[in-house]
């Protein structure tokens, strides 16, 4: 895994990062006295529900270059489905996106990196400032259902705010359909 340099500054980025998909994983075994926090798996049903959303998003247009996760086991399956539905080329495992999320240090990697489409697969509450801060709020509280995933629209890259074009859930798309 790639290490952080937080002494960096940002000048630039191979490709400039276009769109960002902020993305708390799905839903997952509940924890337990047996069951480290970290190792929890996605449940059956979550894993369906969340495909079946996944597609959906995919058949809109929805689409993703690169997939970065934390490496909870839980966001490490629902980036895979991710990856599985969109035939992503690459997905990431990366400390920044595990809980208490290093914001600096995720967009740094990102910029790094050859992608216009980026999905970032976290946890609440972290997912939530995330995209708070990736829209210029860093003070906002933005709550989101597992499995939600936001658009934020980034003309500039992630080093300046980008525009929330959308938050959605399984939920929503159930009811639509």
């Amino acid at each position: 895994m790639p290490r952080l340099r937080r002494d960096r500054t940002i000048s630039f980025m191979a490709t400039l990062t276009t769109q960002l998909y902020i993305v708390r994983h799905a839903w997952a075994e509940d924890a337990g006295p047996d069951l480290d926090d970290h190792a929890r798996p996605l449940t059956k049903k979550g894993r369906k529900r969340f495909e079946r959303f996944m597609k959906h998003l995919r058949d809109v247009g929805v689409a993703i270059d690169l997939i970065v996760t934390s490496p909870l086991v839980r966001t490490r399956q629902t980036a895979e489905i991710m990856a599985d539905v969109f035939k992503t080329p690459r997905m990431e495992i990366h400390d920044a996106l595990a809980p208490a999320s290093d914001w600096p240090g995720i967009v740094e990697w990102t910029s790094e990196e050859d992608a216009a489409q980026v999905a970032w697969v976290g946890h609440a509450p972290c997912v939530g400032r995330l995209i708070a801060t990736a829209i210029g709020d860093s003070t906002a509280t933005i709550r989101m259902q597992k499995g939600a995933v936001a658009s934020i629209a980034l003309e500039r890259g992630l080093t300046l705010p980008g525009e929330l074009q959308w938050l959605a859930t399984a939920q929503l798309i159930e009811a639509a359909s």
